[in-house]
C-alpha cells in the first residue's frame, strides 16, 4: 500500500501502459482518475478497478479540455497528489522528410504540448500545498533513437528535458518530477512503431533488448509506483529506463 490515501490522475489510461499504471496505483491504495480521449475505454478500465477508480474524457492537446479535467478531478478526488502524463502517440517508421505535416503537428500536440497544458492546470495547486509528484512517460527513443522515427524520437527527447527542468524549478515547492523511458511495449502502439507486426520484425526488435522481451504495462506500473511513492522522496529529475538493457 505504498500509495495509500493518495489521489492520482493518469492520462491515456484507457489502455496500454496507462491502464497498467492505473491498475497498480489502485492496488497500492490510491484513488485514481482514468483520463482518456476514449471515454468508453476509460470507463471500462475504471469498472475493472472498482470503487477506487473513476473515469473522465480528456483531449490532452486541448487547453479547455485539460482545464475541465482539473475541475473534474478536484470535484471527484479532491487535491491531486500524483499526475501521470502518459497519453502519447507515435507514427509508423518512415523517412524523416516524408512524414505528413499534419501527423507531425499531432505528435507535437499530444506528446509535447500536453505536458505544458497539464502543468498549467495542476502545478498551481501542488505549489500551494507544497507537495506533489509528476511522472512523464518518455521513451528509450529519447536516448537511443531508432531510424525512421525521428519526429517521435524528438518529441520524447523533449519529455526528458522538460522533466529535468521541471524538477529543478519545482523542487523548492516540494514537487518531484520524474520520467520513465519504456522500451517497445506489448500495447496497441507496438504495431505502429514496428510498421508491420510479423514474427520476423518482432525478432529483430527483440534482438536489440538484452533481456529478450518487450515491456509490459505491469512493468511500467511497478516502476511508476516507486517513483510516485514517498519511498522515492529524494528522487527527482530522473528518466528511469525500463528497457531490458536496450540502452546499455
Amino acid at each position: 500500500m505504498r500509495l495509500n490515501g493518495k489521489t492520482a490522475i493518469v492520462t491515456g489510461a484507457g489502455s496500454g501502459i496507462g491502464a497498467g499504471i492505473a491498475r497498480r496505483f489502485v492496488l497500492e491504495g490510491a484513488r485514481v482518475l482514468i483520463a482518456d480521449l476514449n471515454l468508453e475505454a476509460a470507463q471500462g478500465v475504471a469498472a475493472q478497478l472498482g470503487a477506487a477508480a473513476c473515469a473522465a474524457r480528456v483531449d490532452v492537446a486541448d487547453a479547455a479540455s485539460v482545464a475541465a479535467l482539473s475541475l473534474e478531478a478536484a470535484r471527484t478526488l479532491g487535491p491531486i497528489d500524483v499526475l501521470v502524463n502518459n497519453a502519447g502517440i507515435g507514427h509508423p517508421p518512415q523517412p524523416l522528410d516524408e512524414l505528413e505535416e499534419a501527423t507531425f503537428e499531432r505528435i507535437l500536440a499530444i506528446n509535447v504540448r500536453s505536458i505544458y497544458l497539464t502543468a498549467r492546470a495542476f502545478v498551481p495547486a501542488m505549489k500551494e500545498r507544497r507537495k506533489g509528484a509528476i511522472l512523464n512517460i518518455a521513451s528509450t527513443a529519447a536516448v537511443s533513437p531508432r531510424p525512421g522515427l525521428t519526429w517521435y524520437n524528438a518529441s520524447k527527447g523533449f519529455v526528458v528535458t522538460a522533466t529535468r527542468s521541471m524538477a529543478v524549478e519545482l523542487a523548492p515547492f516540494g514537487i518531484r518530477v520524474n520520467a520513465l523511458n519504456p522500451v517497445a511495449s506489448e500495447t496497441p502502439l507496438l504495431k505502429t512503431f514496428m510498421g508491420n507486426d510479423t514474427p520476423e520484425v518482432r525478432a529483430r526488435f527483440l534482438a536489440t533488448i538484452p533481456l529478450g522481451r518487450f515491456a509490459t504495462p505491469e512493468d511500467m506500473g511497478h516502476a511508476a509506483t516507486f517513483l510516485c511513492a514517498d519511498e522515492a522522496s529524494l528522487v527527482t529529475g530522473v528518466a528511469l529506463e525500463v528497457d531490458g538493457g536496450r540502452c546499455i
